[in-house]
């Protein structure tokens, strides 16, 4: 087995590149309705073929690579899908119309964007996930704000920024425990530390988010009143719903399993649906549909598959109809392309070969700190997972941190303010590909507006150029 080159691991990379950018040229907007995925698989067969025939890598070693990235994945698949199934039952049941209902009788339109971006920031704090935050409050919010007129990229940008903020310093984040662990660091020693360079990026959100209500033009008064009328008139709103969120805030505190957590909030929310909006239930399973069938048949319908709900308004329609855990298929079938392409170049040794030649270019701490950050995006565009991009890079700097003489931390946070949030600015990253499907919101349409995850990994870099609260180790290797 020979080892890859530089260019020669770079073929693979721009292969994918040109096969997306064709892409996008002729299917726009439906690239991820399967041609993505196409160019994805395209890509793994190109760097197969180079691993096979050119690197004489045996084809068990692909196997092996490609096996472990789809176990490593499995969870977060069905993860996935129990979202899919839960914001259909929140949708449904009034949950998320109740939300959005106070949300516009409580929130002024001019600073709705910057309020989004700090209830999800504070929600994900609490629950220690992005995605769990997205497919809850995240739809709600949007929803709410889309009722306003707020550009959705705006919406979708401030909502994806504050999930992932609370994300990357929750002490029950697994991005936040997996880079503490990889860098041999305290956890709540890198919560600290991480705060450094997150609290700087909370200012500017803060700002920007917090101009943009004065300058973006909202809908008038009259139009969001008609369709608050709508959406009172399609669903039964009351406060009393706002019981199952908490029932999922309470599972979360008691810290049991994502999956669990979340499968049983969409059944509390179809089960919510049945009782609380029969006329939903008659447009699902019909009228004359009675007993367990009817009970059954609108829950599993719900969860499983598409549901249409006519209101009249073009807004609310499409708001409220929902597709379940079928909505996500195309999602699930980008994870496993992706993991194919990773787990291919993962074989073939060409992640390392590129990682490996930025790391003999440093000579300087913030030369090293940026070669983290940039190997962490690099991870994240070619393996396509985030883990991925903490685990890979945090491995292969370790040993040149402590040569350095730099404290454990200051790994673990730069590969937090890259790692972490960079994976959802990538359109085919697993991260971006659930947030964009969640939201119906194209990743290069929030893109510029997630000012968090890329103003954090510059800030990161800014602090190692500048020597600025970059903690150093004393000769017994103890922090100074």
């Amino acid at each position: 087995m020979k080892k890859p080159g530089l260019l020669l691991s770079l073929v693979p990379v721009l292969t994918l590149i040109i096969l997306l950018m064709i892409g996008v040229s002729i299917f726009g907007d439906e690239l991820t309705a399967g041609p993505s995925q196409i160019a994805i698989f395209g890509a793994a067969v190109v760097t197969a073929l180079i691993g096979l025939y050119g690197l004489k890598v045996p084809w068990s070693v692909f196997e092996e690579k490609v096996g472990d990235n789809l176990k490593s994945t499995s969870s977060a698949i069905i993860i996935l899908l129990s979202i899919g199934a839960l914001t259909a039952t929140w949708m449904l049941s009034g949950i998320v119309p109740t939300m959005i209902w106070y949300g516009l009788k409580l929130i002024h339109p001019r600073v709705f964007v910057v309020l989004s971006f700090l209830l999800c920031a504070i929600v994900s704090l609490l629950a220690g996930s992005s995605w769990t935050t997205v497919g809850t409050i995240g739809v709600a919010l949007f929803g709410a704000g889309t009722f306003i007129g707020l550009p959705s990229g705006w919406l979708a940008g401030a909502i994806i920024s504050g999930a992932y903020l609370g994300d990357k310093v929750s002490p029950l984040s697994d991005t936040t425990n997996l880079s503490a662990s990889i860098a041999g660091v305290d956890l709540y020693t890198h919560v600290r530390y991480t705060l450094l360079t997150t609290l700087p990026a909370l200012v500017i959100c803060l700002a920007v988010y917090g101009v943009v209500g004065f300058v973006v033009p909202v809908s008038s008064e009259v139009e969001v009143g008609r369709q608050m009328v709508v959406l009172q008139e399609t669903f039964h709103i009351s406060g009393w719903y706002l019981l199952v969120p908490c029932f999922t805030i309470f599972l979360i505190f008691r810290k049991v399993p994502a999956m669990v957590t979340l499968f049983l909030s969409a059944l509390a929310g179809g089960i919510l649906c049945y009782f609380a909006q029969p006329q939903i239930i008659d447009q699902i399973v019909g009228a004359d549909v009675s007993g367990l069938r009817r009970f059954f048949g609108s829950l599993m319908q719900m969860m499983s598959t598409s549901v249409n709900i006519e209101t009249g308004d073009p807004l609310i329609t499409r708001l409220a109809s929902t597709s379940g855990m079928s909505g996500m298929v195309n999602t699930v079938w980008i994870i496993i392309a992706v993991m194919l392409f990773g787990g291919c170049l993962s074989a073939c040794g060409m992640v390392e070969a590129i990682t490996g030649a930025i790391i003999r270019k440093v000579h300087r701490t913030g030369g090293l700190v940026s070669a983290t950050v940039l190997s962490c995006i690099f991870c994240n565009l070619t393996l396509s997972d985030q883990f991925m991009s903490i685990l890979l890079p945090g491995n292969m700097f370790r040993d040149s941190y402590k040569r350095f003489g730099l404290a454990p931390e200051v790994l673990s946070r730069t590969l937090e303010d890259s790692g972490t949030v960079s994976s959802v600015l990538v359109p085919w990253n697993t991260c971006a590909v659930v947030q964009s499907s969640v939201l119906g919101v194209a990743t290069m349409a929030y893109f510029p507006f997630a000012i968090f995850c890329f103003v954090t990994p510059l800030i990161a870099i800014f602090y190692a150029a500048f020597n600025i609260k970059i903690h150093k180790l004393n000769t017994d290797g103890i922090q100074k």
